[in-house]
């Protein structure tokens, strides 16, 4: 059996059904413990509007559906926004100590995507409720609010990491990639700028942005999945509600694979046409590899997962991880679909958001029952949750 020790709580959620109870001994208010990885929620959610609408299959009501999840996803957006503001208003202390939990902390990289994916979702599904222009300005805004907080997250968490945080030799996790993705979303948004931008250095500019974001956070990711992997070699697994942030790898994975394939197909607007063709053919040259990887990747983290469900996994917000890097799967293999034309690709990304649709349910569920009762609102653990693996026999 799979042994670990733990705080109070997962880094993303309780290990229990109920929250704890403050020293006075009343349940805590929503406010007193507003955790950045909230943002997670509006990740998963906007990503299955923004994957329907993408998606090489149409199936009736598909578009209408994509519509009405990417208004909850700006709506939830707006109000965890508001209700982050009032928290640190409320319980600045608890607020900035986030910064300092070595476990919390990389989830503020959760606010930046968020705004990157209701982004995403104006282009591709909000144009219908509000128009070209309102939608290419709103995905502009949140393009740039976006961008820069995921810069700043990029360099300032790893810089917290490297001086100020006690990170155990077992202590790498999934979680320690949403510091680094944020570039890599913010690329892919990009990419669907480019057509809405008027012809000149301007376009070029934003291409070659676009790529040098890819690159920070696929080489970042790829050192942070290194660590990840020799972990669950030399460690094994915590056991806790921590273990589906492992499905976070498929982020990086997938969203580079969208990453290629929306640059490569705008590449002709910004640059010559045989650079332009170069960059279409490393669309394909670069995504059928990692989408390998990523189903291996698929295989292993849904087998770690099942095993740790069978042993009492609870609920947490770390089930979120359930969601965005499963939306980007099915986003990078919608692009291999478009880049090669092949069925096997068209049915995989229909076969995936059939799964992401599932997952989203569930947890979203969960998340309204569980956050209703309050249970979800509790102090990230202050102690390292340890690993171990099960005993030889």
């Amino acid at each position: 059996m799979t042994a670990d020790t733990a705080g109070p709580a997962d880094p993303a959620g309780p290990t229990g059904p109920a929250g704890p109870a403050d020293p006075a001994g009343r349940r805590p208010a929503i406010l007193d413990y507003l955790g950045p990885n909230w943002f997670a929620s509006v990740m998963g959610t906007g990503i299955v509007a923004t994957a329907g609408a993408s998606l090489p299959v149409h199936l009736p009501g598909l578009r209408a559906f994509a519509q009405v999840v990417w208004v909850i996803a700006a709506t939830w957006l707006v109000v965890l926004i508001v209700a982050t503001v009032a928290h640190w208003v409320r319980n600045s202390e608890m607020a900035r100590s986030h910064a300092r939990n070595p476990q919390m902390a990389h989830f503020y990289g959760a606010a930046p995507m968020a705004l990157l994916t209701v982004g995403s979702g104006a282009l591709l599904v909000g144009v219908d409720l509000i128009g070209m222009r309102t939608a290419v300005n709103l995905a502009w805004i949140l393009w740039i609010a976006g961008t820069i907080g995921g810069l700043v997250t990029a360099l300032s968490i790893p810089y917290l990491m490297f001086t100020r945080h006690r990170v155990e030799p077992d202590a790498a996790f999934g979680g320690w990639l949403m510091p680094v993705v944020p570039p890599m979303v913010a690329a892919a948004t990009g990419g669907l700028l480019i057509p809405h931008m008027a012809d000149g250095p301007g376009r070029a500019t934003m291409l070659y942005g676009c790529y040098a974001m890819f690159g920070l956070s696929l080489i970042a990711s790829l050192i942070i999945i290194t660590m990840v992997w020799s972990r669950l070699a030399h460690f094994g697994t915590s056991g806790t509600a921590r273990v589906p942030t492992l499905w976070i790898v498929l982020g990086p994975l997938g969203q580079s694979i969208t990453v290629a394939g929306l640059l490569g197909a705008d590449a002709a607007l910004a640059v010559d046409e045989n650079l332009a063709d170069g960059m279409s053919v490393f669309a394909v040259l670069y995504g059928v590899p990692v989408w390998g990887f990523a189903v291996l990747w698929i295989a292993l983290a849904t087998a770690l997962t099942v095993r740790t469900l069978r042993r009492g996994m609870p609920f947490a917000l770390t089930w979120w991880s359930l969601t965005f890097p499963v939306g980007t799967f099915v986003t990078g293999t919608t692009q291999l679909a478009v880049h090669t034309d092949l069925p096997a690709f068209r049915y995989a990304a229909a076969v995936a958001y059939v799964g992401l649709l599932f997952t989203w349910l569930l947890v979203a569920v969960r998340t309204l029952r569980l956050g209703w009762r309050g249970a979800l609102f509790t102090p990230p653990a202050a102690d390292p949750i340890r690993a171990r693996k099960d005993p030889a026999r």
